[in-house]
């Protein structure tokens, strides 16, 4: 089986910006020293997880982990699976791998690249046990929604890459984009919805800073998981 979609997605429109961020000490420090061993630098042809984390569990994709407080904070609460995170941003990556020398986690690997083309490329059909997409750019603005993360084909590239019962964890705090996410979701043949509309927050997800702020100010979260027939 090709390790490409029979419909590769043509990237004229980018869904996120790279800012060039400021990088504190720490996460400078964390990644010179934890880099090497956790950045898998992108390349044009499918991963080998089980030789990559030397051992056979199941496969977790995070695209967009932010400063990855949700990631390491998943990663170690369930040491069973092994865990991809996709960021381009690098303070995040910096922070994310403060995480990982911090909390001693061997089941988490970075790759700083769109994620698109490391799904086209590097992630072999159906090698996947779950994607996570919490709280990616709502882009706002109406002329900019061309620019969203979750639209129809770039959901059935997702669903070329899940496993038999895979399912697809996403999360916003932009209702506008949560409806849209649901519609997407929805009319993929092979996604059935774990919940009629929305989904309760799965236990796993941990509140992060900023969602719990929220919450306190009366903002709305919606999560959806779908699952692969």
């Amino acid at each position: 089986m090709s390790d490409s979609p029979d419909f590769p997605l043509r990237r004229s429109v980018r869904s996120y910006v790279v800012r060039a961020g400021r990088m504190g000490p720490g996460q400078t420090r964390a990644l010179a020293l934890w880099g090497p061993q956790f950045i898998v630098p992108y390349a044009p042809q499918p991963l080998d997880a089980t030789r990559l984390f030397g051992r056979a569990a199941p496969l977790v994709l995070e695209i967009g982990f932010g400063m990855g407080d949700a990631t390491a904070a998943i990663a170690q609460a369930m040491p069973g699976s092994d865990f991809i995170g996709v960021e381009v941003h690098t303070p995040g990556v910096g922070a994310l791998l403060k995480h990982i020398g911090e909390k001693g986690l061997t089941n988490v690997r970075i790759i700083s690249h769109d994620a698109v083309e490391v799904l086209e490329h590097m992630i072999a059909p159906e090698s996947l046990a779950g994607v996570h997409v919490f709280f990616p750019d709502p882009w706002h603005k109406k002329k900019h929604h061309k620019r969203r993360l979750i639209q129809s084909e770039f959901a059935g590239l997702l669903v070329t890459r899940l496993a038999p019962a895979g399912y697809l964890h996403c999360a916003t705090d932009w209702q506008p984009y949560a409806q849209q996410m649901l519609e997407v979701l929805s009319a993929q043949p092979l996604l059935t919805n774990t919940a009629a509309g929305f989904a309760p927050k799965p236990d796993y997800r941990p509140l992060t800073k900023f969602e719990n702020r929220g919450l306190k100010l009366g903002h709305g979260v919606w999560d959806l998981v779908f699952t692969k027939t």
